[in-house]
């Protein structure tokens, strides 16, 4: 694989019971840190994974029926945590984000599209295709606001499966090479979300395997603890939603040096995650 450089940080967070995210949880709430990542490649320069929350969340959320979202999330941001206000302290302008790898198309990985006009989105044929198909009206109830999405969405989309390089992969049926380089490597992980996709990469210290919302906690992988059934009213399909927990289990176990990143997982991402770009070496 080609080498890139990678920076994790937060934008904002949502409440969640813990005993809703994992087995055997209490009945507390947890953060659910909205994860994003910058990417630095040798040639295509700057990439973002997700985007987190802005407060476009917010006006969005404001009137019924998208103030359900609202009232079941429970939004925390400050403006100074959103990306672009992140980037702006670490001298990057939103103009230099070419690329955006979105991994669904829910709320806290979407937020900030609208900063980076200037940027190619790439997403899967499955999660592009639920966003056309569903009224606006009814978007919410799979977790998707069309009012944080730019109104070019379509014309600026690139679809992985159509443009990627594909091949075969023994666990996940096929990879898609998004340059074509072996850069970043893109795995379907559908079920929580229509079409979401998880991204593999490797830094100069170590290999990361993005999963996003795959599973909200390592110990669903490491333990078994899945989330409760109760959250299955949320998810796209809970069938594929335990495939993709096999399938990343199974490459954990042939592939244990890989860091595997859960987008909601504190236990993970608290010591991946800084303030300053590409500071921590990771």
């Amino acid at each position: 694989m080609i080498e890139v450089k990678l920076h994790l940080g937060y934008s904002g967070f949502c409440l969640a019971k813990e005993h809703h995210t994992i087995k055997g949880g209490g009945n507390i709430d947890v953060k659910f840190n909205a994860l994003w990542a910058l990417i630095q490649h040798p040639s295509k320069g700057y990439i973002l994974f997700d985007t987190g929350y802005t407060q476009r969340f917010f006006k969005a959320t404001k009137k019924y029926p998208n103030k359900l979202y609202a009232n079941l999330t429970k939004v925390v941001l400050k403006e100074s945590e959103e990306v672009k206000q992140q980037m702006k302290k670490n001298k990057i302008e939103c103009k230099d984000i070419k690329h955006i790898v979105i991994s669904h198309f829910h709320a806290d990985h979407v937020g900030g599209l609208k900063d980076f006009e200037n940027a190619q989105i790439h997403v899967s044929k499955a999660a592009l295709d639920q966003v056309n198909k569903l009224p606006k009206l009814l978007a919410f109830s799979k977790g998707i606001l069309k009012e944080l999405l730019p109104n070019n969405l379509n014309s600026r989309v690139s679809i992985i499966e159509e443009n990627s390089l594909i091949s075969e992969d023994s666990i996940f049926n096929n990879k898609y090479d998004l340059f074509g380089d072996g850069s970043l490597i893109i795995h379907n992980l559908t079920g929580h979300a229509a079409g979401q996709i998880g991204l593999l990469l490797e830094t100069k210290k170590n290999k990361y395997f993005l999963v996003a919302d795959a599973c909200w906690n390592i110990k669903a992988i490491l333990e078994n603890k899945l989330p409760s059934p109760i959250v299955r009213l949320f998810f796209d399909s809970w069938k594929d939603y335990k495939k993709s927990i096999l399938k990343i289990k199974k490459f954990h176990e042939e592939n244990s040096s890989v860091i595997i990143v859960p987008t909601h997982c504190a236990i993970t991402t608290d010591k991946l995650v800084s303030n300053t770009f590409f500071s921590n070496d990771l």
